[in-house]
């Protein structure tokens, strides 16, 4: 086991591998256990490396789970962007590579300043509050990209019952400790006195998942609501083509038109391919079909309109007719899906820099909730509904929760399973139901525990039916949100660095006597 914990390339190829593994613990595998080993080896690998060796160390970990993890980028570029599969490639690795630093950089600061030698359990708990630390810097640095944590791999395993308690985030703070943990039991063997201690902190969190799971955090508001999600299956290269345009908007007409009664009748992103102004008629024929079957009707749509500096700028929308009001403006952008940084030299180099509808506006913070047949609904388009904060401070003003949106983008691959499976950690935090419309799957009903309840397999044009019910109250992690662990975490990490400097000083003056 030395050549883990030492230099070398047997240790690196060791943490490419282990990030890769991470990608089996998370959907459509599910392999949860994989995550634990995962963490496991990317801290033994980091015990005795110098700050420059674990920097390269941990940039390979990283690399190792992205290139795995999300490869369907390559899909998007490649299918959808026009570009060869060399460039393609070149693009896809070049992403993978700069995000990998999100775990290159910790590495260093890990073994420069933060190691623990003389303590396990101090390691332990110091080497946890990094690694959330990383994940949350991951989920908020240059708009963030908070995909592939830890955390999601546990949405059917033992920890599950911790995420309405302090989100995704207490359960990756969870898994990093035991990790750690586990990796140091031969030492607590060797420390008699910390052991109880170091056995006790390993064992509480997942007891408490397992006695929390299931727990009923809220309430039951009012009747259940029948939905109708429709699924239209339009191919990428078809939705914003203005040639189609009249068969994509008769498709979820006679959709609507064919489906039986409910009361929200949900269609996904950008299912009205023009902006809103252009559509105003059909939305208000659509309108009043939905309020004679005494129905609300939610549709994803492009909108124009003047900011606050009294610019006309575009923004992806959802917007509410027939039993209901109000239009949402998208927050969270995907990077060159959306808009693309950097505009100025980037677009016209490739088509995938000049995708359709890549000219987005982030809309305005201050927006609440959706009304629809008297319900405060949560809505996340897309990419929002991977944002464990913001996501919570949506979902605590609502009754249901809707995410809506097009994954065509990722084709065959895994992203669009991924996706689903953070849908339903959200559902699961805010211990609410969630309606989750897609262009071509995975349409989905997910009830407050996170499990899905229906739902339509992907590129099949269906209409998914059943009943969500609104919910009241607030889980702990929607009224505290991350907060409390955010203090903890900067505690256990001065204490390290402290703690540190001391055996350092204590070693300087040993040496000099």
């Amino acid at each position: 086991m030395r050549w883990i914990t030492q230099p070398g390339w047997p240790g690196h190829l060791l943490a490419l591998a282990g990030g890769a593994s991470t990608t089996l613990a998370l959907a459509p595998f599910d392999i949860w256990p994989l995550a634990l080993v995962a963490i496991a080896l990317f801290y033994l690998g980091l015990r005795e490396l110098s700050p420059r060796q674990a920097l390269l160390r941990g940039w390979l970990y990283g690399l190792g789970l992205f290139l795995a993890g999300t490869s369907w980028i390559y899909v998007s570029i490649h299918d959808y962007g026009a570009a060869s599969p060399a460039l393609a490639g070149f693009l896809t690795f070049g992403f993978c590579a700069g995000v990998a630093l999100f775990f290159a950089l910790p590495a260093w600061l890990w073994a420069r300043w933060l190691r623990r030698n003389d303590s396990p359990i101090a390691d332990a708990l110091a080497f946890a509050a990094l690694w959330l630390a990383q994940e949350a810097f991951r989920g908020w640095f240059l708009t963030g990209f908070p995909w592939l944590y830890a955390g999601y791999s546990q949405l059917n395993g033992p920890l599950a019952g911790l995420a309405p308690v302090g989100g995704m985030w207490l359960i990756s703070l969870t898994l990093a400790l035991s990790a750690a943990l586990l990796i140091n039991l031969p030492r607590l063997f060797a420390d008699k006195p910390r052991l109880a201690a170091g056995v006790l902190l390993l064992l509480a969190p997942w007891l408490a998942g397992l006695a929390l799971k299931n727990h009923a955090w809220t309430a039951s508001k009012g009747e259940p609501v029948k939905v109708a999600a429709l699924q239209g299956n339009v191919a990428q290269n078809m939705k914003w083509d203005p040639a189609q345009l009249d068969a994509q908007l008769a498709l979820y007409r006679d959709m609507t038109l064919s489906s039986r009664p409910a009361d929200l009748i949900v269609w996904p992103e950008t299912a009205v391919p023009v902006l809103k102004e252009f559509a105003e008629g059909y939305l208000k024929v659509m309108g009043r079909v939905a309020a004679e079957r005494d129905a609300a009707l939610i549709t994803g749509v492009p909108v124009r309109q003047a900011n606050e500096h009294g610019e006309k700028r575009y923004y992806n929308a959802i917007t509410v007719t027939g039993w209901g009001e109000g239009t949402y403006l998208k927050q969270k952008l995907v990077p060159f899906g959306e808009y693309v940084p950097l505009q100025d030299v980037l677009r016209g180099l490739i088509a995938f820099f000049d995708l359709p509808m890549s000219d987005f506006a982030r809309g305005p913070s201050d927006q609440g909730p959706l009304l629809a047949k008297g319900l405060k609904i949560a809505p996340f388009i897309c990419y929002e509904v991977v944002y464990p904060e913001f996501a919570a401070g949506l979902s605590a003003q609502s009754d249901l929760l809707l995410t809506v949106s097009n994954d065509t983008w990722f084709g065959t691959s895994i992203g669009p399973l991924q996706h689903l499976q953070m849908a339903q950690m959200r559902a699961l935090e805010a211990g609410r139901w969630m309606i989750r419309a897609t262009n071509n799957g995975v349409t989905a009903l997910i009830d407050p525990q996170g499990r899905i309840t229906g739902q339509i397999p992907q590129f099949q044009q269906a209409i998914l039916y059943g009943e969500v019910q609104p919910m009241q109250g607030l889980t702990p992690y929607l009224q505290w949100r991350a907060w409390p662990l955010v203090v903890l975490c900067a505690l256990l990490l001065g204490w390290a660095f402290v703690a540190r400097r001391r055996a350092a000083r204590s070693n300087d003056a040993m040496q000099a006597a």
